[in-house]
């Protein structure tokens, strides 16, 4: 079965820098579109960053020019680089995919931005 677990999350400082993993198993990774969403408390869930298959990304316009996403596909891993981080960005932290069987999302990770 599909499997997405998240790491890397923590305690940062503002305008620090963290960068957060989502190792898959159980799909052809290269195959895929794999997206980071987020959760802050109270709040919706909402699409942070999502990369295709060949590569090409796309953020929500909070997070243009401070977080990059990658993926390694040898290594079944998609990255989200987080730079300059604000206090806003302070949320748990989700990898998610989409495919003919349905959509997958992983356990999360907290990512928490405060001095």
């Amino acid at each position: 079965q599909v499997q997405l677990v998240e790491s890397g999350g923590g305690l940062v400082q503002p305008g620090g820098s963290l960068r957060v993993s989502c190792a898959a198993s159980g799909i052809i990774f290269s195959g895929y579109a794999m997206d980071w969403y987020r959760q802050a408390p109270g709040k919706q869930r909402e699409l942070v960053a999502a990369i295709g298959t060949s590569g090409s990304t796309k953020y929500q316009d909070s997070v243009k020019g401070r977080f990059t996403i990658s993926r390694d596909n040898a290594k079944n891993t998609v990255y989200l680089q987080m730079n300059s981080v604000e206090p806003e960005d302070t949320a748990v932290y989700y990898c998610h995919t989409r495919t003919l069987a349905g959509d997958y999302w992983g356990q999360g990770t907290q990512v928490t931005v405060s001095s």
